[in-house]
């Protein structure tokens, strides 16, 4: 089984992008805290797609507390020297928006948005009842 659960800040802006097919995708680091005597904070690679990543970007910026669920993926690459590397990125099922910040008159429903891969590949949306 391949689940990664999270929850952290989100470390920059967000910009969305379209791949060559017209899918929306945004990727960004999320700074999450380490529990424990030594502290400190890891920053691990999300990758959200399709309607996650286009709420993302209308609801969610840099420092907005968010969960994230998903699987780990590792991806081989060769950088511009030719040398070959290895990344390691969370492919994002769903994000919860876990504070209740209100910006420019959203409301806190739209704060408590949750999203979740739906049947068939479909994305929706549903508001989280606490």
């Amino acid at each position: 089984m391949n689940r990664v659960c999270l929850m952290g800040r989100i470390g920059r802006d967000l910009e969305l992008k379209k791949t060559n097919s017209g899918v929306s995708v945004v990727s960004f680091p999320l700074a999450v805290d380490r529990n424990g005597k030594e502290g400190g904070t890891d920053w691990i690679d999300i990758v959200a797609w399709r309607g996650t990543a286009e709420v993302l970007c209308n609801y969610a910026g840099r420092g907005r507390l968010i969960g994230v669920e998903g699987r780990l993926q590792m991806r081989d690459w060769t950088d511009k020297n030719g040398n070959k590397r290895r990344s390691y990125e969370v492919q994002a099922d769903s994000v919860y928006f876990a504070d209740n910040r209100r910006s420019e008159g959203n409301d806190t429903a739209q704060s408590r948005r949750r999203l979740s891969r739906g049947q068939r590949g479909r994305w929706r949306a549903a508001v989280l009842r606490r």
